[in-house]
């Protein structure tokens, strides 16, 4: 079968998006359950707060860690072997987390499990993006991240009705059964075309040796800074920054999470239809960077409003982010066929580790300038250094990606 003849509903697109549900639900399930896990593993409110932020800064370094790895094995071994690889082992990193007794315990295993999320996305766009004709990529990639945001949802309805560790016992079984449905899926024609070729395949440190390539590279992962920033801090801590600002009532960082990502969900969809309007992905990233702007400039004006109004900024704030499907969609389409897996791969888990950094800038400004004006601060930061790395990237909507990287 070629190319041309996969369409927007073919079966990768399907299970490609299933396999981003599964992705996402494991992945934002601890910001959904963080304060109820913690609470039960005898968690002062200080505790819960601080520990919760190591956690996920720790599950943030494994999906930087997993980048390179399946990223690289991506191009070397294949598309598929890494998206089987990589399911086996979160989804025992899940089962696992439901028998965590302690901070650490429950640390580790997020890395480990972070590790293993980090080979999903990129390589289903990669493979997606590679069988699709060029007319219906963009549309495709947007409709594997959009409906696979849904499973931020689905663990939250979950985490309202069964115990956190039920929770993960049931991501580790959606895990195995998506590794079922894989079976099936062809392998990318690109890399067929490559695999037995003497041309170097996923060398992660090909992207560090030339200044264009590397320039290419650093600015694919800039772009996609204020997503983290605003899911990781922000949103994920939406209930500390809710009590600074005097809100009425009390937040479900839970809640928050699932209303942003029911938003990043539709963003995600209609971004690759905005794209496909203007025939460019940046105008539609630049028109997603207002919206995620004015939400944000939102966020931190709602003194004394109530519980809802800030569940509905929220969502604004996930509408925006939903710049996020594109904009793997062209770190993938920047580069060879010898490489595309493993900038794919490593760029969206190179933003999701940079919350670690952000995290660090946002706790080091606290002490000088507050809790609220810190966060402020660092949202400046991250939009002004996406909005440049945007300028200057080039444009990807037309490009042939039946190439290779020298």
């Amino acid at each position: 079968m070629t190319k041309k003849e996969y369409g927007i509903f073919s079966l990768p697109v399907i299970i490609g998006a299933l396999g981003y549900f599964v992705d996402i639900y494991d992945l934002l399930l601890f910001s959904i359950i963080r304060i109820p896990s913690l609470k039960s593993l005898g968690l002062s409110d200080a505790e819960i707060t601080n520990d919760g932020l190591f956690i996920i800064n720790v599950q943030m370094i494994g999906l930087l860690v997993g980048g390179i790895i399946w990223g690289i094995l991506g191009d070397k071994k294949g598309r598929l072997k890494v998206l089987f690889a990589s399911i086996v082992l979160y989804s025992i990193g899940n089962i696992a987390n439901g028998f965590v007794q302690s901070v650490n315990q429950y640390a580790l295993i997020r890395f480990i499990t972070g590790i293993g999320l980090a080979g999903e996305l990129g390589a289903g766009i990669t493979l997606v993006s590679e069988l699709l004709p060029k007319a219906k990529r963009g549309i495709g990639t947007s409709l594997v991240a959009g409906i696979g945001l849904t499973g931020a949802v689905v663990a939250f309805f979950l985490k309202e009705n069964f115990d956190w560790r039920t929770c993960y016992f049931i991501g580790g079984g959606l895990g195995f059964l998506l590794l079922l449905l894989r079976v099936g899926v062809l392998e990318s024609g690109m890399f067929k075309s490559i695999e037995k070729s003497t041309v170097r395949k996923g060398d992660f440190f090909m992207l560090f040796k030339k200044w264009n390539i590397f320039s290419k590279y650093a600015k694919a992962i800039l772009i996609g800074l204020p997503c983290w920033y605003i899911i990781g801090i922000l949103i994920s801590f939406s209930k500390e920054f809710a009590i600074k600002m005097n809100v009425q009532g009390s937040i479900d960082p839970g809640k928050a999470v699932m209303y942003a990502y029911v938003a990043v969900s539709i963003g995600d969809v209609l971004i690759g239809f905005v794209s496909q309007w203007f025939k460019s992905r940046k105008k539609a990233i630049y028109i997603f960077y207002g919206i995620t702007a004015l939400s944000i400039i939102w966020f931190f004006n709602l003194n004394r409003a109530n519980v809802n109004t800030v569940y509905i900024v929220c969502a604004v704030m996930g509408f925006g982010a939903g710049f996020w499907a594109i904009f793997v969609t062209m770190a993938a389409e920047q580069f060879g066929t010898n490489i595309r897996a493993t900038v794919a791969t490593t760029v969206p888990n190179m933003v999701r580790g940079s919350l670690t950094l952000i995290s660090i800038l946002f706790t080091s400004l606290q002490p000088a300038f507050g809790y609220l004006k810190s966060a402020w601060i660092v949202g400046i930061v991250v939009m002004l250094i996406a909005i440049v790395a945007l300028y200057f990237t080039e444009e990807t909507f037309h490009k042939d990606l039946n190439y290779i990287e020298e």
